[in-house]
């Protein structure tokens, strides 16, 4: 998202991040990335618990969805940071409000499996 966070602002939104990291995790996390938005920390995971985000397991990294989400990364130059907390963990991206509206949700199946920024900033209009 750090690449699409200065469209999503000018479409009038906020960016956020959630991570299940401390503080030097999160700190490390900033650095290594870039990112200029917040960077809140879950570290009990109330939030991914609230929205319903899954876990991985072992066998997730098997699978030909998660091989070619590596690949992808990979080859645009990204690459695996420091493993956090709880590394099966599974993401998810959002877009809420304004009021009790759920705009987009997009909870992840695997590792790499993540939304499509054009649809996060399509559903901001």
């Amino acid at each position: 998202m750090r690449d699409h966070a200065q469209r999503i602002r000018d479409a009038g939104a906020k960016l956020a991040a959630i991570g299940l990291g401390d503080r030097p995790y999160a700190r490390a996390f900033r650095e290594e990335t870039g990112i200029d938005f917040p960077l809140l920390i879950d570290e009990e995971r109330r939030a991914y618990r609230a929205v319903g985000l899954k876990h991985g397991s072992l066998l997730h990294l098997l699978r030909r969805d998660n091989l070619a989400a590596r690949n992808r990364a990979r080859a645009a130059g990204h690459r695996q940071h420091r493993l956090g907390k709880n590394p099966f963990q599974l993401g998810g991206s959002f877009v809420f409000g304004p009021g009790d509206v759920d705009r987009f949700v997009h909870v992840s199946r695997t590792f790499g499996d993540n939304a499509d920024p054009a649809d996060l900033i399509a559903a901001l209009g």
